[in-house]
């Protein structure tokens, strides 16, 4: 079994897919630690939190922080349940395998395939939405949590260290969960790159450094950025 797995793909599959993990794992471990230094994007937002934390603990009308703690998790709802029909629909393409040959022949610079491969490639695209799936449901669970905890904020008047406690309970959960919603949202990023696969190993190569360059842009180089890092 093992033998036919690895024969199954040419070296230039093999050489393709690995760098679509390791640039998915490192890219993922660098942007998390960058965030834990308050760095980039992720790390700036951070700041941002737990500095409406502290103003929501000492604001005595806390229907402003309710609603905009829906709008994250209706956000967040919205890609989960659009994961859902992904997967569903991906599912669906794995039954007409035989109508998918036919298709990818004819796309350009694309390599004749067996059944197997491409069952291979579909699966790999399944994998990583369903990832994203439990990224965004998670996400959905903390933001809850921290309705809950809007919820038993102590009074605006109760003692200072008593609100930054709370406060920083707030911004943490709410840091965790923004975390793993950025964690699926990037799981979407390289499922459209995992679509290059689908021509020849070389734009799958492609799409990979494409989607890692667009990522850290974004992330570390956006005008998004220096608006939320100030003067």
């Amino acid at each position: 079994m093992l033998e036919r797995l690895i024969t199954l793909f040419s070296p230039a599959d093999w050489a393709s897919l690995l760098l679509f993990l390791a640039g998915w794992v490192g890219y993922s471990i660098y942007a998390d630690r960058a965030a834990m230094r308050l760095e980039g994007l992720q790390g700036v937002t951070h700041k941002h939190r737990l500095a409406w934390a502290q103003q929501m603990v000492r604001r005595d009308n806390r229907m402003p922080d309710v609603s905009l703690i829906g709008n994250l998790m209706r956000s967040t709802s919205f890609y989960a349940n659009t994961t859902i029909y992904i997967v569903a629909g991906l599912l669906a393409v794995a039954g007409a395998l035989d109508r998918l040959v036919v298709f990818t022949e004819e796309l350009p610079f694309a390599r004749q395939t067996s059944r197997e491969i491409l069952e291979a490639k579909i699966f790999l695209l399944a994998g990583i939405f369903i990832f994203a799936y439990f990224k965004f449901t998670w996400s959905i669970r903390q933001f809850n949590s921290l309705s809950i905890l809007t919820g038993s904020a102590p009074p605006h008047l109760a003692p200072s260290e008593e609100l930054d406690r709370h406060a920083e309970q707030c911004g943490q959960v709410n840091s965790l969960a923004g975390d793993e919603f950025n964690r699926g949202i990037r799981a979407y990023y390289f499922g459209f790159a995992a679509l290059g696969w689908f021509v020849n190993p070389v734009v799958f190569m492609a799409s990979t450094l494409w989607v890692l360059a667009v990522l850290w842009r974004r992330d570390f180089r956006s005008k998004t950025l220096r608006a939320m890092q100030g003067p």
